[in-house]
Order: structure tokens, then C-alpha cells, then sequence
């Protein structure tokens, strides 16, 4: 797993399987940061070649659409995102050919029900290649002012009053793609905001794990405190602990697990994705 920063405000990505609306929604973010290039560099949309026409802004820019996966990586070789927006029957093949381009370094599967089996493989290959999987079952992650992956932090309005266009100083990691939208905000409402969120996906063996992620903030400079918000069901909280008690992480924790009043309940409450 990478140890350190991951996104930048230069950094690009490979849209796998073409949504109209989280792709804008990620140009719309860009222009409110005032980046100068768009971080969609391709499409990718199995035969289907051309341009697909979104704004930048007020400006209309074609974006070029590749059949391949393969085809995309060779004429975006700066692109090192790539995004699966693929059902959850393809969304492991896509992601293992995106994982072997050379190009690619982070790999986020929004796709909830991606075998379990199909996860560890492409787990197990990212960590031998020292790439980073988000997800399955995950809305992606942000970088303040930089970039962000497809529906990430909801509407402008949502970034706007979650000051999500300008870097904070804080690293957030969470299960839950909702529940990070709901953070976002109250982090900005208490500190000076974010600096990189990101939700891990609500699968039973996610591609990176809280610990991972924690573990990668404590490793950049921007990031003065680090905010968890897990939930019942796994362990990953338990090395999250472990990795405090032998003190491989020195910046300041505050971390909450969601549903931990469970039992004061008379009958079985359905806690998210728990």
C-alpha cells in the first residue's frame, strides 16, 4: 500500500463505463478549486470510441471515449485514477486489467456485491504491486482543492458548505460513503476542514482498510489530526488500535464506531452496512 499522499491537483483519472452525471460532477469540482486541467482525462466504454461533450465550467470540452481499457492507459499515461463505475459482475475483471496497466496506481470499485473471492485477488495483487484499491461498495474519497472521485462529497452546495473547495488540515476515513458526506460537514463546522477523506466501502474485506489509511495520513505533512469513523462488524478497528498502542501513529486520533449502542436495543436494529 502506497505510504503517502495519493491525489494531487494535477492529477488525472480513467472513467471506467460512461455516467454523465458523476463525471461532470467531478469537472464542476475542479473548476470550483480553479484547476487548470480537467482530472477526467479519458472515458473508457467497451466499443465505443470518440468524444463524449461536458463543461468545464462555461466552456464545452470533448473527452476523449476509448473501447479499452488497454487503448485508454496507452494515449492517457499521466492518468494514474482509474474509477469503475462497471456492474458488480464485471467490476473485477476491469479493475485486475486496470491494476496490471503499468499507469495505474489507484483503483476505486463503486460496485457493491463484487465477489468476495474476486476482492482478495485483486487485494492480494495490489499489495504485492504496492498500488491502492477503494472500495468495493464505495462512493470514492477527496483531496480538498484537488480532486475528487465521481459522487464523492454530493452536490457543489454540499462542497461549498463543507469548504471541501480549499485544503484543511484534516485526514478523514470512513466505512461509509453517506456517513462522509454528513463528516465533511461537521469537520468543517468545528476545524479548518479537510484535507483527504476517504470511504473504504462497505464490503466485509475492502481493497484498503482504515488502518491503511490512517497509517498513510500519519505519513503526510498537510495532516495535523486524523478523524475515524468506523462501524459494528470486522476488526479492522482492533489494528487500528494495536498500530496507536505500538505508536506508529504519532499525529492525534478521534475515532468513533457507529452502533456500539446496539445492545441497549430490545429488538435487532439494522445498522448500515454492519
Amino acid at each position: 500500500m502506497a505510504m503517502g499522499q495519493i491525489f494531487s491537483r494535477t492529477t488525472q483519472a480513467l472513467f471506467y463505463n460512461y455516467k454523465q452525471f458523476p463525471i461532470q460532477r467531478m469537472l464542476d469540482f475542479d473548476f470550483l478549486c480553479g484547476r487548470e486541467t480537467p482530472s477526467v482525462a479519458g472515458i473508457i466504454n467497451p466499443g465505443s470510441e470518440g468524444f463524449q461533450k461536458l463543461f468545464f465550467g462555461q466552456e464545452e470540452i470533448a473527452i476523449p471515449v476509448h473501447s479499452t481499457i488497454e487503448a485508454a492507459c496507452a494515449a492517457h499515461p499521466k492518468a494514474d485514477v482509474f474509477i469503475n463505475f462497471a456492474s458488480f459482475r464485471s467490476a473485477a475483471a476491469s479493475s485486475m486489467s486496470a491494476l496490471k496497466q503499468p499507469t495505474i496506481r489507484v483503483v476505486a470499485i463503486i460496485a457493491e456485491g463484487v465477489p468476495e473471492a474476486d476482492t482478495k485477488q485483486l487485494i492480494a495483487y495490489a499489495r504485492a504491486d504496492n498500488k491502492v484499491v477503494i472500495g468495493p461498495a464505495t462512493v470514492g474519497g477527496i483531496q480538498a482543492g484537488a480532486f475528487k472521485i465521481g459522487d464523492t462529497a454530493g452536490t457543489i452546495d454540499n462542497i461549498i458548505h463543507s469548504k471541501l473547495y480549499r485544503p484543511g488540515s484534516v485526514g478523514f476515513v470512513s466505512k461509509s460513503g453517506g456517513m462522509s458526506n454528513e463528516m465533511y460537514n461537521t469537520i468543517a463546522r468545528v476545524t479548518d476542514g479537510i484535507y483527504e477523506g476517504i470511504a473504504i466501502g462497505g464490503d466485509v474485506f475492502p481493497g484498503s482498510t482504515l488502518s491503511d489509511h490512517v497509517l498513510r495520513f500519519n505519513n503526510i505533512p498537510q495532516v495535523k489530526m486524523i478523524v475515524v469513523l468506523g462501524e459494528l462488524g470486522g476488526r479492522d478497528e482492533y489494528s487500528l488500535v494495536e498500530a496507536l498502542k505500538q505508536g506508529k501513529v504519532n499525529k492525534p486520533v478521534v475515532a468513533w464506531v457507529s452502533g456500539t449502542c446496539a445492545r441497549l436495543f430490545k429488538s435487532e436494529v439494522q445498522f448500515g452496512h454492519a
